[in-house]
């Protein structure tokens, strides 16, 4: 009986294996996830310095990939004293409420060499929405850079709500991009 279990063992160690391999590990000093809102016409970019990723992806299998992103909006700042302040009240991402932001892929397709759809749910404040990002990986060695940028309204989720929602003062289109270097990626 020992003969047909050791085969067995073999295959699950082999599995086992092979499903760590496909996860990938975020190199957070050279990785952003950053913003471009406008106000009154005039670009202001954010960045948020907090968040983390769940990245299981194989460039041959897209479809059977999974990405998750949880974002402290506490974190989100502009580089002044005084707009940094606002962003954690109510009427922006209300953080006392809503501490995170999360993102989760419901499907993901190739769209050509290194480009590829991630569509997923995106929540925010209580609210969510269904979008799709596009996003182009490139590889060097061992080392794989996941880029792309998308454009949420900012109004679906309630962010800068009541007196802010006037929008020829903020737009209601925000910049979302993001670079991720990752490593433990298979070859494209």
């Amino acid at each position: 009986m020992v003969r047909p279990l050791l085969p067995s063992l073999a295959l699950a160690a082999w599995l086992l294996g092979a499903s760590a391999a496909m996860a990938q590990q975020v190199v957070p000093a050279q990785s952003e996830i950053s913003f471009t809102s406008r106000q009154m016409g005039v670009p202001v970019d954010g960045k948020f310095s907090r968040w983390t990723a769940q990245i299981r992806f194989d460039p041959k299998q897209p479809a059977a990939g999974q990405v998750a992103f949880s974002i402290d909006t506490a974190s989100a700042g502009f580089g002044s004293p005084e707009t940094d302040a606002e962003v954690p009240k109510p009427a922006w991402f209300h953080v006392a409420r809503f501490p995170q932001a999360t993102f989760q892929s419901t499907a993901i397709k190739a769209t050509g060499p290194g480009r590829y759809e991630v569509a997923g749910k995106l929540a925010i404040k209580g609210s969510t929405r269904d979008v799709v990002v596009p996003v182009t990986l490139v590889q060097s060695g061992a080392a794989s850079t996941a880029t792309g940028s998308f454009t949420i309204k900012r109004l679906d989720f309630k962010i800068g709500d009541g007196e802010w929602a006037d929008t020829s003062m903020v737009a209601n289109d925000v910049l979302v991009k993001f670079k991720l270097a990752l490593t433990g990626m298979a070859p494209l």
